[in-house]
């Protein structure tokens, strides 16, 4: 007796058309031909880490930093990979200022660190920069000195200046102040070694949401609080500012700080 055909046997397998097997010939070849486009296919995130190229120009910072701070901060953000996420670093002083129209197009996050060259960023980068948080909903994460960015500054609409800046051997305890906030998944109070302390006020408008605070310890043994970590949503775009990071301590290789970073990342992303 002929035995019914199972389910999963060639007879219940349908034939592809000819034009369905063309298709797939192209996107194939297309797909070798530009790797980006086999990410896009795979539906792959994307997080640039840009910095000014700045980090490891004197022999203090290039002890702490030799391949620049976006390096330590992509580093950082390597894990994410395994969830769909492609980390790609630009600087400066790459071709486009490290940002071409494609590659900011397709930009799901956008990690800014910059301390001495904010004036030679273009205004017409900036310019397109705001657009695509505000119009097209790219997260913006800026760090350190990137508070006198030119589109943070621009995204904020202030002058976005605290009230002093040193470096005298401050330390910190980053405090977790908002511990359901998806920034502080996975994250306890932790402290900071040296830092450059920032103090208040922030020259900046209210934020929605101050996730992380910080207490700085002077050299004299007296404290001063800070906000470290402040969030806005700026048209469609969400933007996250987060104050560590000083070229000459090594605040990104901290376990707690690439955490916040990854956290950061996904809370900037844009939603679907």
């Amino acid at each position: 007796m002929k035995m019914p055909a199972s389910k999963g046997s060639a007879q219940h397998l349908r034939p592809i058309s000819r034009r369905t097997a063309l298709g797939l010939t192209v996107a194939a070849t297309a797909a070798i031909a530009h790797p980006s486009a086999l990410l896009a296919a795979a539906g792959l995130r994307k997080v640039v880490v840009w910095s000014e190229g700045t980090a490891n120009v004197d022999e203090t910072s290039k002890k702490v930093y030799p391949n620049d701070v976006n390096t330590a901060i992509a580093e950082g953000l390597k894990p994410m990979k395994l969830n769909g996420w492609e980390v790609i670093k630009a600087s400066l002083n790459d071709p486009d200022q490290g940002l071409s129209d494609a590659l900011l197009d397709s930009t799901d996050v956008l990690i800014w660190w910059g301390h001495k060259r904010h004036g030679d960023v273009k205004d017409e980068l900036v310019d397109k920069i705001e657009k695509r948080v505000k119009e097209a909903g790219m997260g913006f994460i800026g760090t350190h000195s990137a508070h006198f960015a030119k589109p943070y500054r621009r995204l904020m609409g202030t002058e976005c200046s605290w009230k002093e800046y040193v470096a005298d051997g401050t330390s910190a305890e980053i405090i977790v102040k908002e511990s359901r906030h998806p920034i502080c998944r996975g994250v306890k109070n932790f402290k900071l070694v040296a830092i450059e302390r920032y103090g208040e006020p922030f020259k900046v408008p209210t934020p929605e949401s101050v996730p992380l605070e910080g207490i700085y310890t002077l050299p004299n043994g007296t404290t001063q609080n800070a906000r470290m970590g402040l969030c806005w949503t700026i048209g469609k775009g969400r933007v996250f500012y987060f104050t560590p990071g000083h070229e000459t301590y090594d605040d990104y290789f901290q376990p707690e700080v690439r955490q916040i970073f990854r956290n950061a990342v996904q809370w900037a992303a844009r939603r679907s």
